[in-house]
């Protein structure tokens, strides 16, 4: 039995509409026309939004675009359980009606979406008897889980706005295959491609796998522990004549518990490239400043011992030039490993003293304290005189003397630092009669670095070197 839809629609007394997808109106049946107190002739052809206008930002315009737009994109049934759409009058004035509307998508015979069909009912009567209780709370309940999609739409839109503005890269995976349900603009930038969505990682980006990072993947859907990346290499095939893409990330696998079970994995990270890249770089420089300064150290050892080749009576005074080349190349030693920046206070006095050969006699005691490059070097060659002089004359030049150093802040002027060489159990001190190079260079040595300055007292017990250092702020260590 063959039956002619399009009669039978006509004939139907619940109004309808056909669109195409740029919702021209296709088609209406007599009960739309009655409804809508319009003519077909007045209809086909023409927009709805033009036929029927609402103001935009209102509910009614709102609610009804949103739901075409629904449609067109998802190719599925959309439904608005009421809303309100005033209809004009022949006389040009507008009537307060209220509507019930389905939206349903039209297939052709391939399978395409070719137009979708609007079912209306009127529920103005409904909306307006105040006075059955039931009709009522029917109206008030649609009305309200109206709103609540509507407003759960809205804050769903402007979560995935957020998502793909987000500054690191984003995207959920979900299923034990991990498919790709959602990615941000800064993962598609990151990875060369934006076909991801739908697919699998191993099949969207088979490089990866090889790399282990679906491994880690299916571990942490296993443990349901999240998996943290730091500075992780990773390369990115981007196309078939162009060399891999190489980068380095940070990253975490979180796994997304739902009813005991992981239901997708989150990933969220930052693209280190440029910092680990520069990291890089800055460490070959200190290796190559390294290089160069213990060249040019050496270079002046040889100066020193051609020029002391001839002279008589030289070898103490050339085996203390050697001993204060040493200091200082310990000094940069210490300051190469903290890549040039600030040392350990700590650090810089177990170095300098090492020249004793029995570090269990010097006893240090204080906070933690970092020093700029320039007081470094300035603090280890006042430390290894010091050094240099209890080894002949004081604590160290027997076997049962002792260094004791400590050095605290002045609560009162934080910036300043107070640091105490005090030597007991040496033999008995007297003070020189003149002084040498060494004092001199304790004395005065730091005075050139941020006002520091040093002072010896020769007590009969043991000597006492009083020194007081200018520590600059955080900032002020950063510019230097």
């Amino acid at each position: 039995m063959n039956i002619d839809f399009r009669a039978l629609f006509s004939l139907s007394p619940n109004p309808y509409m056909v669109l195409d997808r740029d919702l021209t109106i296709v088609w209406t049946n007599a009960a739309y026309q009655r409804s809508t107190m319009r003519s077909a002739e007045d209809l086909a052809g023409r927009n709805v939004l033009e036929a029927f206008p609402s103001e935009p930002g209102t509910d009614s315009y709102e609610l009804l675009n949103a739901s075409f737009r629904r449609v067109l994109e998802t190719g599925q049934t959309d439904e608005i359980a009421l809303i309100r759409y005033d209809i004009a009058r022949p006389d040009g004035t507008m009537e307060q009606r209220y509507w019930s509307a389905t939206h349903t998508p039209i297939l052709d015979a391939n399978g395409d979406f070719e137009v979708f069909l609007q079912h209306t009912v009127d529920v103005t009567e409904l909306h307006e008897l105040r006075t059955m209780r039931e009709e009522i709370d029917l109206v008030r309940r649609a009305d309200a889980v109206q709103h609540r999609n509507f407003d759960l739409e809205s804050q769903t839109e402007r979560l995935t706005r957020m998502f793909d503005q987000a500054p690191g890269f984003v995207c959920v995976l979900t299923g034990e295959d991990h498919v790709f349900e959602m990615t941000n603009s800064a993962y598609c930038e990151l990875v060369g491609r934006d076909d991801l969505l739908g697919r699998t990682v191993a099949e969207a980006m088979p490089e990866v796998v090889t790399q282990g990072f679906v491994e880690i993947l299916d571990g942490v859907r296993r443990d349901r522990k999240p998996y943290i990346g730091h500075a992780q290499e990773i390369y990115f095939e981007v196309g078939p004549d162009q060399p891999p893409l190489r980068r380095y990330i940070d990253f975490v696998y979180q796994p997304i518990v739902q009813d005991d079970e992981v239901s997708a994995i989150f990933v969220q990270g930052q693209d280190v490239t440029e910092t680990v890249e520069a990291s890089r770089r800055q460490d070959l420089l200190i290796n190559e400043l390294n290089h160069r300064v213990k060249n040019t150290l050496a270079v002046v050892q040889s100066l020193a011992s051609q020029s002391f080749r001839n002279v008589e009576a030289a070898a103490g005074p050339r085996r203390a030039f050697d001993e204060r080349l040493r200091t200082l190349a310990g000094a940069h030693n210490l300051l190469t490993d903290a890549n040039w920046g600030t040392t350990s206070l700590a650090d810089v006095i177990r170095e300098a003293t090492a020249g004793g050969g029995e570090p269990e006699r010097v006893h240090i005691e204080g906070p933690q304290v970092a020093l700029p490059p320039r007081l470094t070097v300035a603090l280890s060659m006042t430390l290894h005189e010091l050094t240099t002089n209890a080894l002949k004359y004081g604590a160290l030049s027997n076997e049962t003397g002792t260094i004791a150093v400590h050095w605290s802040r002045d609560a009162e002027r934080p910036a300043y630092l107070a640091l105490e060489w005090r030597e007991q159990g040496g033999p008995p001190v007297t003070a020189p009669q003149r002084k040498g190079f060494g004092t001199r260079l304790i004395e005065r040595g730091l005075a050139a670095e941020y006002g520091g300055q040093a002072v010896m007292d020769y007590a009969p017990t043991g000597l006492v070197c009083r020194v007081e250092l200018h520590i600059p702020a955080a900032q002020d260590l950063a510019e230097a």
